[in-house]
């Protein structure tokens, strides 16, 4: 396992203790709000700064097929409003929010109905990464999905994980320029059997599959804050031939053209997260696109993503301190 300093391993300690208002305090900042107005309002303010949006309802692993009726219902509440306020803006979705670890096809069809419905409305949704217990059916619902004809949906593919170049090469040959991918380090601490778990390997592995995805013809959606990340893939860009001026990809074939994508690729950021760095892309023409959490486990999300990777104690308790440095 990667290791986290004393010091967020002492913020990780304390999340027993928070009182719940300090929690939502430090909180405020990444997560939108409890409700779907509270997103609403923060797809508005970051509209004017040229931003585009995914919006992700949090919550996740089920316990009752039930539960996933919530989900789809939630999830079509945020299609009307993104089509109300005409929003640029896609969905994320937790596939075990669905019920797929609960029963595999149910949990198919329960996604199914959602990206069939975002279709009618050349919507797009992307299936997120969760652990290793479900790497391989989110792979899998997506192919399904896109032999049955529904290719405004992709995945999230996670860079410290060591098959993810392989991942890479097999959805290039089996969905071509329609394959989509949004690559990140991972916030799930896997072990070193299958993941690489040193901090420069991590991102090394990161910049290699951006690299990867670029170079199979995919869309493919730079999910980072490292500037080695941002580095490497702004070098690629350019060497590949992207030019800002004529937005176009220069891959042929090229991914075909969605409704809010960019030419062949874009940067994601958390909401809250390096909003100079964000701003700065934007600016030099780059696609810029924030992800959106909300919901009522606001508090649930929180402790987990401490919980899950120490690492982020340090960027909490920075944030907090220091708020001039991260301004989102």
């Amino acid at each position: 396992m990667a290791k986290a300093g004393p010091f967020s391993r002492a913020i990780v300690a304390m999340t027993g203790v928070m009182p719940r208002w300090f929690v939502r305090y430090i909180s405020r900042r990444y997560v939108a709000g409890a409700s779907l107005d509270d997103a609403v309002r923060v797809m508005h303010r970051l509209t004017e700064q040229g931003a585009c949006f995914t919006v992700d309802v949090l919550g996740e692993e089920i316990t009752t097929l039930d539960e996933a009726t919530f989900f789809l219902e939630e999830y079509r509440r945020v299609m009307a409003q993104i089509l109300a306020h005409g929003f640029d803006a896609n969905l994320s979705i937790k596939p075990t929010a669905f019920g797929l670890l609960i029963d595999h096809e149910t949990g198919l069809e329960n996604i199914r109905r959602l990206v069939k419905e975002a279709a009618e409305h050349d919507m797009f949704v992307r299936l997120d990464m969760e652990d290793h217990r479900v790497t391989d059916a989110t792979i899998d619902a997506v192919h399904t999905l896109h032999a049955e004809g529904l290719t405004n949906v992709g995945t999230v593919l996670q860079g410290r994980l060591h098959r993810t170049l392989d991942d890479i090469d097999r959805m290039s040959e089996q969905l071509g320029p329609a394959a989509d991918h949004r690559i990140c380090k991972g916030i799930y601490l896997e072990p070193d059997s299958i993941a690489h778990t040193a901090r420069k390997a991590i991102t090394e592995a990161t910049v290699a599959c951006v690299v990867r995805g670029l170079e199979r013809g995919a869309y493919v959606a730079i999910a980072s804050h490292d500037d080695a990340v941002i580095d490497a893939s702004l070098t690629a860009l350019k060497d590949g031939g992207w030019t800002n001026e004529e937005g176009h990809d220069p891959r042929d074939p090229s991914p075909p053209h969605r409704q809010g994508k960019g030419p062949g690729y874009e940067f994601q950021m958390l909401l809250g997260v390096r909003g100079p760095l964000r701003r700065g892309l934007r600016e030099q023409g780059h696609r810029t696109r924030v992800y959106i959490p909300y919901g009522e486990k606001w508090y649930e999300y929180s402790i987990r993503r401490l919980k899950e990777n120490p690492t982020v104690g340090a960027q909490v308790a920075k944030a907090f301190l220091m708020p001039w440095t991260n301004r989102p």
